[in-house]
C-alpha cells in the first residue's frame, strides 16, 4: 500500500497529469458547491486535487484500492464498475475520468453510464492512451483492451451523448523515444510482460521527466492544444438541455 501511495504522489507522470489536469478544469465554469466524481479513482490522490471544485466522490473496481482512496478522507468511495454506476441520473456536475476507459471491455457502455450520472450542462474530463500504433507490453502489463486515435475517442464519446468541446495530445516531448523503445520490443520480441514503467526514480529525474508536462499544463491553460503526444484528453459536455 505504501508504494502505491509514494508512486501516486511522486512519480513523475502523476504529477505531470495532475498539473494538465487542473489546468484544463480551471478553465470550467463550475457551480459554487458542485458535486464531483472521479470515475475509476485508484488510491483516491486525485480525490485531494477536486476537493477545491466542490463536493467529492470516487468509484473504484478494486475494493483495496477504494480502501486506501477512503483513507485520505476525502469524500464518500463506493466499490464498483462504470458500467453500473450507483448514483440516480444527473448526480454530478464535473466527472473526471483519467485513463480508465481502456480498461473497461465496452468504452461506449462506460461512456453512456458516465452520461447518465452527469447534469445537464455537467462536464467530463476524460484521458486515455494515444495511437493505436503503439501498442506494445505496456499495455499487455496494464490490462489494457485498446489505445486511441483522436477520432476514435471522439466517436466513442459522441455515440454516448457527449459533445466533444476540446480534445488535445500531451506529453509530447517524450512520445518519440516511448515510441521507439516500444515499437523495438515489438520488433525484436521482448518478453517481459511484467515490466513496470512507474518505478520511482531519483528525485532529480522525477522532475526532469516532469518540467515538459508543467510547460504543457501552461500552454493548454491558455485554451491551445497540442497536436501529438502518448496520451489524449477530452473535455466533454453533456447538453444543457438534457439527453
Amino acid at each position: 500500500m505504501q508504494q502505491t501511495l509514494a508512486v501516486d504522489e511522486h512519480h513523475w507522470w502523476y504529477r505531470g497529469r495532475r498539473r494538465i489536469i487542473r489546468a484544463e478544469l480551471e478553465r470550467l465554469a463550475l457551480p459554487a458547491g458542485a458535486r464531483v466524481l472521479d470515475a475509476g479513482c485508484g488510491s483516491g490522490r486525485t480525490l485531494q486535487d477536486l476537493v477545491d471544485y466542490g463536493e467529492v466522490s470516487g468509484i473504484e473496481l478494486h475494493e483495496d484500492a477504494a480502501q486506501m482512496a477512503r483513507s485520505r478522507g476525502h469524500g464518500e468511495v463506493r466499490v464498483g464498475r462504470l458500467e453500473a454506476l450507483p448514483w440516480p441520473d444527473a448526480s454530478f456536475d464535473l466527472i473526471t475520468c483519467l485513463d480508465v476507459i481502456e480498461h473497461t471491455p465496452d468504452d461506449r457502455a462506460a461512456l453512456a453510464e458516465l452520461h447518465r450520472v452527469c447534469r445537464p450542462g455537467g462536464w467530463l474530463l476524460v484521458t486515455v492512451p494515444a495511437y493505436p500504433a503503439l501498442w506494445s507490453l505496456h499495455d499487455e502489463a496494464n490490462h489494457h483492451y485498446r489505445r486511441y486515435s483522436r477520432a476514435a475517442l471522439a466517436q466513442a464519446a459522441g455515440a454516448a451523448g457527449w459533445t466533444v468541446t476540446r480534445l488535445s495530445s500531451f506529453n509530447s516531448v517524450l512520445l518519440a523515444p516511448a515510441a521507439a523503445v516500444r515499437l523495438a520490443q515489438r520488433r525484436f520480441g521482448a518478453h517481459d510482460r511484467h515490466s513496470n514503467d512507474l518505478a520511482i526514480g531519483p528525485a532529480w529525474l522525477n522532475d526532469v521527466l516532469e518540467a515538459p508536462l508543467a510547460l504543457e499544463a501552461s500552454w493548454l491553460a491558455r485554451g491551445r492544444t497540442l497536436p501529438f503526444g502518448l496520451s489524449l484528453m477530452a473535455v466533454l459536455r453533456r447538453s444543457p438541455a438534457g439527453p
